[in-house]
């Protein structure tokens, strides 16, 4: 587990929970509150250790979809005043995640997951004085989507897309189809330096992967 800095910005990645989920946790330099994108299973000690090592609260979890491997440790997360964000297309799957039972590992915590944001298409979070897009990817799952920090050159993907592969559609609620567009139209349209900062594995960026990717191809004219 490492830092990687792209000053303000500060990103602390860890590869967490039985299938080896990333987990983001963001903050900028000089502030005290920070924000998690993803939740895998048990991650409370992880996240708790990096935040008091550097004197941060957490303030939101951001939800890239509703897959048990993503959000199952937010309940253990969610203290007072702590807000998470989803998109309302999943909201079955924060709700009642007892659903995915039969595709997540024996044992996993199924508990309920409030979200008290729901993102739209579009919309423009504000961290911490800096804006990030929300858009939505559907395909892998309904409500997946990934956030656009403009200002750093990254995006944090979720499941939508891989180094060199894409995210299953094979679930319920998957769609190739849908997984394809998505891609050519929310991540390839991104600028061509932008990193991809993904569910599981290394990052990427936008233009490997328009370049080498060989489950989807950018559009043609």
């Amino acid at each position: 587990m490492q830092y990687e800095e792209m000053n303000p910005l500060k990103i602390k990645g860890m590869e967490l929970g039985p299938i080896a989920t990333n987990a983001f946790l963001l903050w900028r330099d000089g502030m005290t509150q920070a924000v998690l994108v993803d939740a895998p299973p048990n991650c409370a000690e992880e996240v708790n250790n990096v935040l008091a090592e550097e004197n941060l609260t957490l303030s939101e979890i951001w939800l890239t979809h509703g897959h048990w491997d993503h959000m199952a440790g937010a309940d253990e997360l969610n203290g007072e005043g702590i807000r998470i964000i989803g998109h309302i297309d999943d909201r079955i799957m924060f709700e009642q995640p007892s659903i995915m039972a039969n595709f997540a590992i024996p044992g996993i915590n199924m508990d309920s997951i409030k979200v008290t944001h729901w993102v739209k298409e579009g919309e423009v979070l504000d961290f911490f004085g800096s804006p990030v897009e929300v858009r939505h990817c559907p395909g892998h799952c309904p409500g997946n989507v990934v956030f656009w920090f403009k200002n750093d050159s990254c995006c944090f993907v979720g499941d939508v897309i891989f180094r060199e592969s894409v995210g299953r559609y094979d679930l319920p609620g998957g769609d190739f189809e849908k997984l394809e567009v998505s891609i050519q139209e929310k991540i390839f349209s991104l600028p061509p330096e932008t990193k991809l900062l993904v569910g599981h594995g290394p990052p990427t960026t936008v233009s490997h992967e328009m370049q080498s990717n060989p489950f989807v191809r950018p559009k043609t004219l």
